[in-house]
């Protein structure tokens, strides 16, 4: 009889922490690795955040908090929802976590029953599926497709759901393609449903102030106010505000379910780390005025990313309308050989071998459940993207 839970088995590591890992290993025994499998900002947190820490630090803000968050920051939140969405929330439907990952699972863990199932379009986050079968239900996954611009259609919706289903997993823009889904876009979705009064949508709004061309985000709530009570919207200040270290998620949603969460999460890790929380504060109440500049270098790294890897045969690139990910297709590499004789059967076999071969490390499709692809982080120098992609296009040019 093995010691380990029957529920490890329903689950799988992270793909891209195991990539990233790879390639570390790889930089430590002296190669000259690339790293673009990180879904992580090469910015500094902003001064004015790293100087309300160090406050919060010779203040004593040091001892433990309520399980779910200080008042303080959930008020924040609820001023944020208000200014950027027009929707108003009291801190009673507030939940803080650990991470935003923190905040998902301990929604998915604390309304799921056996049976239950949720809608995920894929390609989709790593961490939703495994996320849904640790808390006992089964992930419903909708392929989309590069033609859509990899976003769900009404239709696809449609069918997906059924009398089990209990919620409508949605990132926009996404991870790890960086589809943004417009207002037009998303109505198509909220009315769909609002035809289904059983399903509740959550919304991972995580990547919210990192669009581009224009590109303006909504969040169904924002979009189709009938489906408020039964919407948990959640954020982070990881990606836009650069603090992926500080670890702190929130979601804003109906007072049953965040009162269930923090049931989940007082029995669990208690309070996300005090110290952050007081950060956070600061970078939801604070200014704002990085975040158009930061989105000009992003934008221009976007633009070269995709640029250099449509100039491959066999590789299809579309453009995204936010995030820091591309996600390009192989389709046309399928079947080649590399020159140290790896036959590219799939993309993982592809991910391995340009990491192994040309020391550029990225995540495989499968991961994200839609092949032949693989996800480019493009949050790092335009020095190292532009030697990246160069090394990618000499690499995919000797496959035979």
């Amino acid at each position: 009889m093995t010691f380990l839970s029957a529920t490890l088995s329903r689950v799988k590591p992270s793909p891209t922490i195991a990539m990233t890992a790879k390639a570390a290993d790889l930089k430590a025994a002296g190669r000259d690795v690339i790293g673009l499998s990180a879904g992580e900002p090469d910015f500094d947190t902003p001064q004015n955040i790293k100087d309300a820490a160090v406050a919060a630090i010779a203040a004593g803000k040091t001892k433990y908090t309520a399980p779910d968050g200080i008042p303080e920051l959930k008020q924040a939140v609820c001023a944020k929802m208000k200014r950027d969405h027009g929707l108003e929330y009291t801190p009673a439907q507030i939940s803080v976590g650990t991470g935003g990952k923190q905040t998902l699972y301990n929604a998915l863990m604390a309304t799921l029953n056996d049976g239950d199932e949720v809608v995920i379009p894929a390609p989709y986050w790593v961490s939703y599926p495994d996320m849904v079968l640790l808390a006992g239900g089964t992930p419903v996954v909708v392929e989309t497709t590069l033609e859509n611009n990899f976003k769900l259609t009404a239709e696809q919706l449609e069918a997906a759901i059924t009398p089990q289903t209990k919620w409508f997993i949605f990132n926009s823009p996404s991870n790890p393609t960086g589809a943004g889904y417009s207002r037009d876009e998303l109505q198509a979705l909220t009315d769909v449903l609002m035809r289904h009064p059983h399903v509740w949508i959550m919304s991972d709004d995580m990547y919210e102030h990192l669009a581009y061309d224009g590109f303006e985000f909504c969040t169904p709530a924002e979009v189709e106010p009938g489906l408020y009570d039964r919407t948990l919207t959640c954020n982070g200040v990881s990606k836009a505000y650069a603090m992926t270290g500080w670890r702190i998620g929130y979601a804003a949603g109906p007072v049953e379910v965040i009162a269930a969460m923090r049931k989940i999460q007082s029995q669990s890790t208690s309070n996300p780390c005090s110290v952050s929380q007081w950060a956070a504060v600061e970078a939801l109440n604070g200014t704002q005025s990085f975040l158009a500049p930061n989105n000009v270098t992003f934008k221009r790294r976007r633009d070269l990313v995709v640029r250099m890897l449509s100039e491959i045969d066999g590789i299809t690139c579309p453009t995204p309308e936010g995030a820091f990910y591309v996600y390009p297709s192989i389709a046309g590499l399928i079947g080649k050989t590399t020159p140290a004789g790896t036959k590219i059967d799939s993309d993982e076999a592809f991910a391995t071998a340009l990491l192994e071969e040309a020391d550029v490390a990225v995540v495989f499709g499968a991961a994200f459940g839609l092949s032949p692809n693989f996800r480019v982080s493009y949050a790092t120098s335009d020095e190292a993207l532009t030697e990246a992609c160069t090394r990618i296009q000499r690499f995919c040019a000797s496959l035979t």
